[in-house]
């Protein structure tokens, strides 16, 4: 599996669960379109424990995609760079709310 964590804060004004609500609506239009396979629900970040050694980034929320492999990684970020359909319109609603956005990627060893 190839994962991608979205690690972000939200604009002022905009709260936790019309967020949540956007990112699930996305989330269900990439896996229409077969171009993400999960994800996991939307975290706030708890930086209040030794466990928390990032002193690099505050953002304050994340959330973890996972996708069947890196073609499929690469094939929707081909589709949302198109800027078309209802998976743009899915995507700005997500994309619209947050502020300062940092995505890492990984692909799970065999």
């Amino acid at each position: 599996m190839f994962h991608m964590i979205s690690c972000f804060n939200l604009k002022p004004g905009e709260d936790i669960e019309s967020f949540r609500f956007a990112y699930t609506c996305f989330v269900d239009e990439m896996k229409r379109v077969d171009l993400v396979e999960s994800s996991g629900p939307v975290g706030r970040r708890q930086n209040d424990t030794p466990m928390d050694t990032d002193d690099a980034r505050d953002h304050q929320y994340f959330a973890v995609m996972s996708f069947r492999d890196r073609a499929q990684v690469n094939a929707a970020y081909d589709h949302i760079m198109q800027h078309v359909g209802t998976t743009d319109d899915a995507h700005d609603a997500v994309y619209m709310r947050v502020l300062d956005p940092v995505f890492i990627c990984w692909q799970d060893l065999p």
